[in-house]
């Protein structure tokens, strides 16, 4: 599995609040909530995300509360997948859990820069960043996680199972 996007930069402890506000959890329809993602941090980041498209971004990325709206809403925005110098634990759950692809790799996070072009390959853990000629290595998820995400998430990977 590959991804291959421009990078869309924010600092530590971006938090689950600011990735889906609050005021728009009164619908669980994917498509109606990810109008609305990072707008209160980055108010142009739907108009301008493509498919593919990267987040990069420091410490505790997904803090705050457990909804798994977060995760949801930047997977149905399109991003091809999340680097950060390190996941709030549930965060990091759900993302898999939903099939978000996420990597931890400090160096790749720190080094990114807006409009960059990222190629992760996931089953190696290689990170590459085009516009620098930088390449990183992250922990690669074991082959299990890999297949759930995937799949789509772990529901999809479950029922495809029966």
């Amino acid at each position: 599995m590959k991804a291959q996007g421009r990078v869309f930069r924010y600092a530590d402890n971006v938090d689950t609040d600011v990735i889906i506000p609050a005021r728009y959890l009164n619908t669980s329809d994917p498509a109606e909530l990810a109008a609305h993602c990072m707008e209160d941090i980055d108010a142009d980041f739907v108009k301008a995300v493509k498919p593919g498209d990267i987040i990069a971004a420091g410490r505790n990325f997904g803090c705050g509360s457990s909804r798994e709206h977060a995760p949801l809403v930047i997977k149905t925005c399109g991003v091809g997948c999340v680097i950060a110098k390190s996941f709030a634990r549930i965060f990091y759950r759900n993302a898999i859990n939903i099939g978000l692809p996420i990597l931890e790799c400090e160096a790749a996070a720190d080094d990114a820069e807006q409009g960059d072009i990222i190629n992760i390959d996931f089953d190696s853990g290689v990170i590459t960043n085009e516009t620098k000629g930088k390449t990183y290595r992250a922990e690669p998820f074991p082959p299990f996680i890999q297949d759930i995400i995937r799949k789509g998430g772990l529901l999809a990977s479950l029922t495809e199972e029966k």
